[in-house]
């Protein structure tokens, strides 16, 4: 059983930074594949940004540049580092991670979010 925690949400101006951690709790677990997804109000959620156990990234075109995902695996924690923001960045933020489960079957584990307003 795996717990994620997000935090560090704000209303934040244009061109402010954020950082946005995701802690990840539970004895036992191997966690693999940690992310990051946005909600917009009114739009469907979007993945933003991924980064294995081994330091791979994958960051999403339209924050590529801006956004920059990183984890620490000492402490199972994920941060997400917001730079330049805009107004069409709000939305909630939440993790995902994944680890191996039993019979060879991949769990998946969702934190419930915390919320970038970005508005001056």
């Amino acid at each position: 059983q795996v717990q994620l925690v997000e935090s560090g949400g704000d209303l934040v101006q244009p061109g402010g930074s954020r950082r946005l951690p995701c802690a990840a709790s539970g004895s036992g677990t191997s966690i693999n594949v940690m992310g990051w997804y946005g909600r917009a109000p009114g739009k469907e959620r979007e993945e933003v940004a991924s980064i294995t156990r081994g330091g791979s990234t994958d960051v999403a075109d339209s924050v590529k540049g801006r956004f920059t995902v990183s984890r620490d695996n000492a402490k199972n924690t994920m941060y997400l580092q917001m730079n330049n923001l805009k107004p069409e960045d709000t939305a909630l933020y939440y993790c995902f991670a994944s680890s191996p489960g039993g019979d060879g079957y991949t769990n998946y584990y969702w934190g419930q979010g915390t919320q970038v307003t970005v508005s001056s």
